[in-house]
């Protein structure tokens, strides 16, 4: 019996087809208020989403995957708006990202590779354009697997003040015929940062880098 209402039955339709079907979405939410030091002025939050994605290639080699890349790309801008949410509603706030993929034992690491795009861009629109490439990270496990997802700047790569990583662990995926698709965001540094190097007010050049 499906007891889904019309509005959600939509929401969905938006980000699933032929190619991708999500089994569930898993969010994480952190608020950091110290490590041991001071309190900040206000607390660091960071979340991550994870969305459970059957595997269409699964079980055996296709020389064409791309297909799927462009059909997870509605997918990635659902997980985007998703985690801005859990984060407050407001995209300005965010300052950080990266993403990953754990892949099934039944898949190969390329399918993982697929994410790369409908991952990166749509956090990078979502953001207003953010510069800097997203850093990732891609694995093949098997059922709880963690991976820990790379972050940093979302203009500059090299702000130090904002490299982290996030662990994320589904304990039930991904089964052998599914993808875990991953993406993190910050609202700021490490809560005491202070390891010098390139800061947010060096940021001049626009190009992703410094």
């Amino acid at each position: 019996m499906n007891v889904m209402n019309p509005k959600a039955e939509a929401v969905h339709a938006a980000y699933e087809n032929e190619l991708v079907r999500v089994r569930k979405f898993v969010v994480t939410a952190e608020e950091i208020l110290h490590e041991g030091g001071p309190r900040p002025s206000r607390p660091r939050t960071r979340a991550a989403v994870a969305a459970i994605v059957r595997n269409p290639y699964a079980g055996h080699y296709v020389a064409d995957v791309m297909p799927m890349m462009e059909a997870l790309k509605p997918l990635g801008l659902e997980m985007s708006r998703r985690l801005v949410a859990a984060l407050g509603g407001d995209p300005k706030a965010i300052e950080a990202y990266g993403k990953g993929a754990i892949v099934g034992a039944a898949g190969e690491l390329e399918h993982g590779a697929l994410w790369h795009v409908p991952g990166g861009y749509a956090m990078r629109e979502l953001l207003g354009g953010a510069k800097a490439i997203v850093p990732s990270t891609k694995k093949v496990a098997g059922l709880g697997a963690t991976i820990d997802i790379p972050i940093h700047h979302i203009n500059a790569a090299y702000v130090r003040s904002h490299f982290d990583a996030m662990e994320v662990r589904i304990p039930d995926a991904p089964r052998g015929d599914e993808i875990v698709f991953v993406l993190a965001m910050t609202t700021g540094p490490r809560v005491h940062a202070r390891a010098g190097g390139m800061t947010v007010a060096d940021i001049k050049v626009g190009d992703g880098q410094r």
